[in-house]
Parts: structure tokens; sequence; C-alpha cells
């Protein structure tokens, strides 16, 4: 990809997650339907674009966009009201992941998130359950924290403590 193709798509994936952020804030302080609406909107916008992006060029690793465009795209993907681009693109993020082309705990939210959303436990433990703040079912807990260590996470309990106390 030209760079100044690269450098247009990192500044459209960054531009995208820092609004859906804002909206999130406005919606949080102000929960009214107008909030919710627009954040709506918004993730719906975020998800036609990025699935553009992605049949376009593939998924924008951070080789091509840089960590932060990636990591953006990824924040756009895990808020997406589109499962089938979810796991379309779990498949390429995988991928990417095995070659070296993006972090593996990028790989790890979004199995995660697609196992969840599917109704089958997940594989790292990265899904916590809003209402009990609690991780949603695991498969091979046993294991979890092995698994964890290899794609760069820490153990559950150290995630579970820092959500618990507000971080």
């Amino acid at each position: 990809m030209i760079p100044e193709l690269a450098a247009a798509l990192a500044g459209e994936l960054v531009r995208r997650a820092d609004e859906e952020q804002r909206l999130m804030r406005e919606a949080r302080v102000d929960p009214t339907a107008q909030c919710r609406r627009f954040l709506t909107e918004c993730r719906e916008a975020n998800a036609e674009a990025l699935g553009t992006i992605v049949r376009r060029h593939g998924w924008p690793t951070a080789d091509v966009v840089g960590a932060p465009a990636s990591t953006a795209a990824l924040m756009i993907l895990l808020h997406a009201p589109d499962l089938d681009l979810q796991l379309r693109c779990r498949d390429l993020i995988a991928q990417a992941a095995a070659d070296g082309l993006c972090p593996a705990v990028h790989h790890a939210y979004i199995a995660d998130h697609c196992a969840v959303e599917e109704g089958r436990p997940q594989f790292y433990g990265t899904r916590v359950n809003p209402l009990t703040l609690r991780p949603y079912p695991i498969r091979r807990p046993q294991t979890l924290d092995e698994r964890r260590r290899d794609v760069g996470l820490g153990p559950l309990d150290e995630q579970m403590r820092t959500l618990r106390d507000g971080g």
C-alpha cells in the first residue's frame, strides 16, 4: 500500500474511534435516547467504513497503518453491530497475529468477543458481564492464565481486581 493511502486510512480509523469514545463519554454523562441513538449511528457508520477498508485492503495491520490505527480498527470492530464482519475480521486478525503483523492480544479480544456473541465459552477471559462483573464462561479455565500470558495479558485475577477497583 502506498504510504499516502496508509496514512489516510490511519487517520480515518483513529478519527472514527475517537469520535465513538467521545459519544460514549457523552452517553454516560447524559444517558438520553438521543445520545444513545448518536452512539448507535456512529457505530453503524464505523462498521460500514471498516468493512469497506477490509474488503479493499485487508485487515489494517500495525505494520501498514501503525499501532494506534490498528488498535482503533480493533475498537471499532469490537463495537460493531455486525457479527458477520467481526467473524470475518477475527480470521484475518488471527492470520496477521500469526504472521507477526499485529499484536496477538488483538486476536484474543476479538476471538473472545465472537465466542461470547455466539454463546460459546471464551478462550482468554477478556469479556466480562457488565451486570455481574464476572467473566463470561471460559473454555478450559485451568489453563487460562497460561493462554493469557502467551498473548501478553496478565492473570485474570489481576484484571478482575482492577475492574472491581474502578480501573
